[in-house]
């Protein structure tokens, strides 16, 4: 589609390099080319936009076989429009002067005359072909057929229509049909599929057997070699003992030997041991015994110096007491006794006996001067 801008009641029309524009004013031819790019008025304008790259048109249409049965053709066609001014002749490829759109739909008409021609020549050879011939070599003959009865249709040549290339994708039966063609060959593959399954089955089978008998002769052959290994071990094992029983005969020989010198030595060092303890001791009691004379001496003589210390001390007290006169003893007596009395804090005297403790004092005077 041509791009067109408007300015101040002017249009300005670009075309693309693959669009033919012709554009015609008052009925004249003022612009024919592709690719053009030049200023109109709208209401004198009449231009037409033909697109002359090349076009892939899909078709798909059914059609009939000679048995009658039905097959979907897939194809497409490539065209191009090899002459711009008759298709635009021919055809409306007229576009609105303010938007750049086709006023009508030339390519949906080239599209109609495309297919129901090419549908027209593959009819037409499908109808004389059988469904099996049709399934192997359809779509070479049909698509021959479209090619030569397109390039021989005289309307594309008048319409300016160049048809570049035809290819046929498939031709398809129906799916009930199509399943049933399919069945034969499908059951002779799952025959060969199970052929094939049958001989590598044998075949493994065969490797089964063979890979057991390997494995049963290795069996025997390593129990052969274990009984062998078997009575080598006991020989090794009875050599084995004779020399441990050998080596731990020497060895309870040297170390009897050994144990007998440790035990003269030791018997050795224990008499050494109890002589010199011995001696020890009979030095330690001898001292012990002069220590404990020495002491006793000395706790005699202290007995001794006590005793006559305190026998003079009692003599010298006697003298004493012997020498002073009563009333210095009765001093003395009550000094001693009261030194021993528990100490008093306060004494509360009743006049009771208070008189009764003089009188028992003026009574006591009265005696000692008596006397």
């Amino acid at each position: 589609m041509a791009d067109i801008t408007r300015r101040f009641g002017w249009r300005h029309l670009r075309g693309a390099p693959t669009a033919h524009i012709r554009h015609h004013r008052s009925g004249r031819l003022v612009h024919d080319g592709p690719g053009l790019s030049f200023w109109y008025r709208s209401l004198t304008a009449a231009l037409s936009e033909v697109p002359v790259d090349d076009r892939e048109l899909a078709m798909t249409f059914h059609a009939r076989t000679s048995d009658f049965q039905d097959v979907a053709v897939q194809a497409t066609v490539t065209y191009r429009v090899s002459d711009p001014a008759i298709a635009a002749a021919r055809l409306d490829f007229s576009i609105d002067p303010d938007t750049g759109v086709w006023r009508g739909a030339p390519l949906e008409q080239l599209s109609t005359l495309l297919t129901e021609t090419a549908q027209q020549h593959a009819l037409d050879v499908l109808a004389r072909t059988s469904l099996s011939s049709a399934l192997v070599d359809g779509v070479a003959a049909v698509r021959e057929r479209v090619a030569s009865g397109l390039a021989a249709e005289p309307r594309l040549p008048a319409t300016g229509i160049e048809i570049v290339a035809v290819r046929v994708v498939a031709l398809r039966p129906e799916p009930e049909v199509e399943r049933a063609l399919r069945t034969p060959a499908r059951e002779q593959i799952q025959q060969e599929a199970d052929r094939a399954t049958y001989e590598r089955r044998a075949v493994a089978v065969e490797r089964e057997r063979a890979i057991a008998e390997n494995e049963l002769a290795s069996q025997i052959e390593l129990a052969r070699r274990e009984e062998q290994l078997v009575e080598q071990r006991g020989t090794n094992a009875r050599r084995e003992a004779e020399e441990k029983a050998a080596a731990d005969a020497v060895k309870a020989g040297a170390e009897a030997a050994r144990t007998l010198r440790l035990t003269e030595a030791e018997a050795a060092r224990t008499v050494q041991l109890a002589e010199a303890e011995a001696t020890r001791n009979v030095r330690l009691a001898a001292a012990e015994a002069e220590r404990q004379v020495k002491l006793a001496e000395a706790e005699a003589a202290a007995a001794r110096a006590v005793g006559a210390a305190r026998a003079e001390a009692q003599s010298a007290w006697l003298r004493v007491h012997g020498e002073v006169d009563a009333a210095t003893l009765h001093a003395l007596t009550g000094t001693r006794l009261a030194e021993n009395l528990p100490r008093i804090e306060s004494v509360t005297v009743s006049p009771d006996v208070l008189t009764g403790l003089l009188a028992k004092l003026g009574g006591a005077g009265g005696s000692g001067e008596s006397a």
